[in-house]
């Protein structure tokens, strides 16, 4: 298990946060500069500044997370994009996480798993294969807020309950209706089909 308690998925969400929102560079420079600045701000500004920031060249569409493991559905502009994105983040997490559980060694038994998407549907599978699988373990809560802080993903975002700002659906629900339920998005990832159809749409093509 890579999450075992809530501070786990809030750790790792406040990862994304910092790696994937725009760093106030200035701002910070400016708050080094102040004077009678305390050390241990200070030292907490540097950490920040150091920290690697993929705002511009990573764009999270989606995404879940699960007790054994995580789904990220994201844009790259250059084509190492991702590698360093999934890198730092890897390696972020599993510092905290060996350091919380008192282990060593690697987090994951194998280098993250890429699947280009290649096609409309296969986009619009993907995100409804990932939103699913959160679904799926909280077939029995029927608020989605608050069965996203026991199994965190995008899919609020999604049906208009909750903004980030470092989460773009918009590209998804370009496709959908939003005056029309039959036609929507949520009508779109909760109808029941076969799901082994689904999942192969979504990861194999």
């Amino acid at each position: 298990m890579i999450f075992q308690d809530e501070q786990d998925y809030s750790v790792f969400l406040s990862y994304l946060k910092t790696y994937l929102t725009p760093k106030e560079k200035d701002d910070l420079l400016r708050l080094l500069s102040k004077p009678g600045l305390a050390s241990r701000e200070k030292d907490k500004i540097l950490k920040e500044l150091r920290l690697n920031n993929f705002s511009g060249e990573i764009k999270l569409l989606a995404y879940s997370l699960m007790p054994n493991h995580f789904h990220l559905l994201v844009k790259q502009k250059s084509a190492n994009s991702i590698d360093r994105f999934m890198n730092s983040l890897g390696v972020r997490y599993a510092m905290f996480f060996n350091r919380k559980y008192k282990r060593v060694g690697s987090l994951c038994q194998d280098v993250y798993k890429a699947v280009l998407v290649e096609s409309e549907p296969q986009l619009l599978y993907l995100t409804k294969y990932i939103h699913r699988n959160c679904l799926e373990v909280l077939a029995s809560q029927e608020d989605v807020l608050r069965a996203y802080y026991a199994q965190p993903s995008s899919y609020p975002d999604y049906l208009g309950l909750r903004k980030t700002e470092w989460i773009y659906p918009e590209e998804i629900l370009a496709f959908f209706s939003t005056t029309n339920p039959r036609l929507s998005y949520k009508s779109f990832v909760e109808e029941t089909g076969d799901i082994l159809i689904e999942e192969k749409i979504a990861i194999d093509l």
